[in-house]
């Protein structure tokens, strides 16, 4: 029996959860680090396993945080608990995450970048742990504030090659749900006869088997309900109440008998979550209440200890007695602990006891609690500043001053993605007096919303109908919003003539603009067609005096590829990225990554396609939310990866913005099964893409819905969609639209001259998987019509350039077509991005481009060492020795350096 707890008792049985434990410790000591989350109900012996951890890891130095039920709302203040002892260490980073950690942590000014963040707190953790393996135990993460618990996901997934073990616990389904990402392990109850030992040896009188049976019962295994149901005098009546409930009552009743001023103590306590003595006998003397007894009486309860740090014996405990006191008592606490907390340090924990001693709307509190959202935005603390507006809400007594705040509080619960609680908050303002301009508000908000939910044109056409409000109030403000509308339809994809009806509201309301802007050029396009418009759309995307990325990146690269037009993309995807790395942008930056990936798919280069394609999912890691579905999909695609594209494309429409995505996805399977001679499925698709000619989600599938057509003989639906992207490519004047149209129609009219054109024309341009196809469809055109030795050069030359541009569907094509003139078609070589995973050819290429271990380690969001252990294995795989020999390989020379 473990000896080292007044509880040693709770670790009888346990041995599983020990083992795993030791095995997380063991090989942190190993240099293998990781994370494990304790997750069980209330009182099931999750802390007493930290304590178990904490006495059996002589070898680790030992850091601290815990959530608190009353600081969630603060921003970064778990993290701020667990880095403090690691401060030392702060000097030592880059200056970005130097002044990021000490802005979070409230030690400078400035908004502090969450990634930025992360990788502070990184540094100081395997900063530290090269001196000592590091063991960080963080209790009640059920509590945590989100900006802390997010940094702690974040080390807990990048801590896999340093000697570092992180150890969570949390009360099952009670937030934290975000800890599922995290190794897990569910704390059960002790079995019966180990419950029936702690019981004997720990109660605090002698029990009859009779009564004991029934403690061990009513106790369901947990080990904080056995010791404490017996001081509870015996046992409780059977009811449908948790045992946390039991336990809550059980440490109520040690109330029992206590002097007015002493339960006032203890209400003051549980109503303060730093623990800070200090702070606990100032209030309590603004109380008038009479220290040395009231704190000696409120000791013998067992439920606090009051030393140099004030500690509960139990979260429940806290609970149980701050649920207790009457309302007036909890007010009178709150007051005192406002009028002993610093307003200048301090300024956000008061306004928010100041708010919880209000006893009705209060509107200089609701003003103090504005400014607290506002300095809690500045930190980071978007779900902070949601709850400081949400409460400040409650509190307003002007009219109008409630109707803004609760504008604001949903905003904000939208910003942190609580959803259900922005509409909540909408839903009061329905009865409320609102001028147009505010109805646009909520109509905006609402429309946003939606997106995140539905799989209709709710949202679209919310956003709209603000803009019609807007039109006659705000004329600039209206077109912007149509424009919000079209750009939130098109980036999730929504289809079915939903771009259609934005587009018709916008012509018949939205106000003239000086100039032709991009909506007009959108409403033309809509009204007469790519002929009319193109003209227009090429004005807008490059702009009189800036080009149109600058302020709408989304919607320029969609008419980009729209106008068929590769370069003006890849130059959007170069400034997205090198924007988003000045900035610090994360979605600016995963959004050039996207782009930056399809571009690279386009001309060929699959190892940049893949090193951005892994570099936009460790930015989506660290932000804890899924990587962006489209990129990753065409990559799939373009490479025949059926069954890595079937699973991306689940993920995609499971996900809460999938649905968004379907026409798009079909556009990508019709490329998918092209690649595979799956002509039907191809044909299948294709069509499901393109059948309601959604703007901007239609062109890229008809050359896939062209060549499918004609290899299951639908001449109609060939010729139809030729004409089609015709038009498009035709309006659009590139080398490269015009030049996959050429191929098309050749396959339509079986004309060589249209596939000699192609060739030509692609061969000017840097696409080499459409230059392949070009050569692919001649030499399969070649063949039929028995000119073998004709077809011959053209099929080696579309074998080679897409076995190179890793198009293996198309390559395999090619290699059959050889195979069957009777020529052998050599083995192609295994390309260096098929050796690797991911994130080692990103490590690669960052590395042969010239970057340090510790700017790839900046990059990719993973520790310096994690980058050398990756770097290893490149080594291993590619039977290299040095850097430099990965510098010169030529299969990872950076042509176009995207970093």
């Amino acid at each position: 029996m473990l000896t080292f707890s007044p509880r040693s008792g709770l670790f009888l049985g346990r041995l599983d959860e020990k083992r795993h434990i030791d095995e997380l410790t063991g090989g942190a000591v190993s240099g293998r680090g990781g994370a494990l989350a304790l997750r069980g109900e209330a009182g099931i012996g999750k802390s007493a396993l930290l304590t178990h951890a904490a006495h059996t890891a002589s070898a680790f130095r030992i850091i601290r945080a815990s959530g608190s039920e009353f600081e969630r709302h603060l921003p970064y203040s778990g993290l701020h608990q667990l880095c403090v002892p690691l401060l030392q260490h702060l000097d030592a980073l880059p200056h970005r995450h130097h002044d990021a950690l000490r802005a979070a942590f409230g030690l400078a000014e400035g908004t502090p970048d969450p990634f930025h963040v992360g990788l502070a707190a990184l540094g100081l953790l395997t900063t530290a742990a090269q001196e000592r393996p590091l063991l960080c135990l963080i209790d009640d993460a059920q509590w945590l504030d989100r900006a802390s618990l997010q940094a702690m996901l974040f080390l807990g997934r990048r801590i896999t090659t340093d000697p570092i073990a992180m150890l969570f616990a949390a009360r099952s389904g009670d937030g934290a749900e975000e800890l599922d990402e995290l190794p897990g392990l569910v704390i059960r109850g002790l079995n019966d006869d180990d419950a029936r030992v702690l019981l004997t040896r720990r109660s605090p009188f002698p029990l009859d088997d009779q009564v004991r049976d029934r403690l061990i019962a009513e106790a369901q295994g947990s080990p904080l309900a056995l010791l404490e149901l017996p001081r509870a005098g015996g046992f409780a009546p059977p009811d449908a109440s948790s045992v946390p409930t039991r336990i809550e009552h059980g440490f109520r009743t040690r109330l029992t008998g206590l002097t007015a001023e002493a339960r006032l103590l203890l209400t003051v306590a549980a109503a303060d979550p730093t623990g800070d003595p200090d702070l606990l006998w100032t209030a309590a003397r603004h109380l008038g209440l009479d220290l040395a007894p009231s704190s000696a009486e409120a000791a013998t309860t067992g439920l606090v200890e009051f030393g140099h740090q004030i500690r509960f014996c139990h979260p429940l405990a806290r609970s149980a007695v701050y649920r207790a006191a009457p309302a007036r008592e909890r007010r009178l606490a709150h007051g005192a602990l406002a009028e002993a907390t610093d307003p200048t340090g301090a300024p956000d924990r008061r306004a928010w006891h100041r708010a919880q001693a209000s006893a009705g709307p209060d509107d200089d509190i609701a003003a103090a609690l504005e400014r607290c959202a506002s300095r809690a935005r500045a930190r980071g603390g978007v779900a902070a500043a949601a709850a400081f507006l949400e409460r400040s809400v409650a509190l307003s007594l002007d009219p109008e001053r409630r109707i803004e705040r609760t504008l604001a509080a949903a905003e904000a619960h939208f910003d942190a993605g609580t959803t259900d609680v922005t509409e909540r908050l909408l839903a009061t303002l329905e009865t409320a007096a609102l001028d147009d301009h505010r109805h646009a508000r909520v109509d905006l908000l609402r429309g946003r919303t939606a997106f995140t939910r539905q799989r209709d044109d709710v949202g679209p056409m919310l956003m709209t109908r603000a803009a019609l409000r807007l039109s006659a109030l705000h004329p600039q403000q209206a077109r912007d919003s149509f424009l919000d509308a079209l750009e939130m339809s098109l980036t999730v994809g929504r289809g079915g003539g939903v771009i259609r009806k934005v587009v018709a509201a916008a012509r018949s309301a939205a106000p003239a603009s000086r100039s032709p802007d991009l909506l007009d050029a959108l409403i033309e396009l809509v009204t007469n067609g790519y002929s009319a418009a193109a003209p227009l759309l090429h004005r807008t995307l490059h702009g009189e005096h800036e080009p149109l990325w600058l302020r709408r990146p989304a919607l320029a690269s969609m008419i980009a590829i729209e106008l068929w037009d590769p370069k003006t993309h890849s130059d959007i995807a170069d400034w997205l990225v090198k924007d988003g790395r000045a900035s610090g942008s994360p979605l600016l930056l995963r959004l050039g990554l996207a782009q930056k990936a399809i571009d690279a798919v386009m001309l060929g280069d699959l190892g940049q396609a893949i090193a951005a394609t892994a570099e936009e999912a460790a930015i989506a890691d660290a932000a804890g939310v899924p990587p962006l579905a489209h990129h990753r999909l065409h990559l799939a695609a373009q490479r025949g990866h059926r069954e890595e594209f079937r699973k991306l494309a689940q993920e995609a429409e499971n996900a809460p913005h999938g649905a968004g995505q379907v026409t798009n996805l079909h556009a990508t399977t019709a490329l998918l099964n092209n690649g595979l001679a799956d002509y039907p499925a191809a044909l299948a698709a294709a069509r499901r893409a393109t059948e309601h000619d959604d703007v901007f989600l239609t062109g890229s599938a008809l050359p896939e819905l062209v060549e499918a057509a004609v290899h299951c003989d639908d001449r109609a639906a060939a010729t139809e969609a030729l004409t089609s992207l015709t038009e498009r490519t035709e309006a659009g004047g590139t080398t490269a639209g015009l030049g996959i149209a050429a191929y098309a129609r050749g396959l339509v009219t079986g004309v060589e001259h249209h596939f000699q054109e192609s060739i030509e024309l692609l061969s000017t341009d840097r696409l080499a998987p459409y230059l392949g196809r070009a050569h692919l469809l001649y030499g399969e055109w070649l063949r039929r019509a028995g000119r073998r030795r004709d077809c011959r050069e053209h099929l080696r030359i579309a074998h080679e350039l897409l076995s190179g541009a890793g198009s293996e569907g198309f390559a395999q094509r090619a290699a059959n077509e050889l195979r069957a003139t009777g020529e052998r078609v050599r083995t192609r070589s295994e390309q260096p991005y098929e050796k690797l995973t991911m994130q080692e050819v990103a490590i690669a290429r960052l590395v042969a481009s010239g970057a340090t271990s510790n700017e790839v380690a900046g990059q990719l969001f993973i520790s310096k060492r994690t980058v050398d252990a990756h770097l290893r294995n490149v080594f291993r795989k590619l039977g290299l020795t040095s850097r430099r020999q990965l510098k010169d390989h030529p299969d990872l020379l950076i042509h176009d350096r995207f970093t």
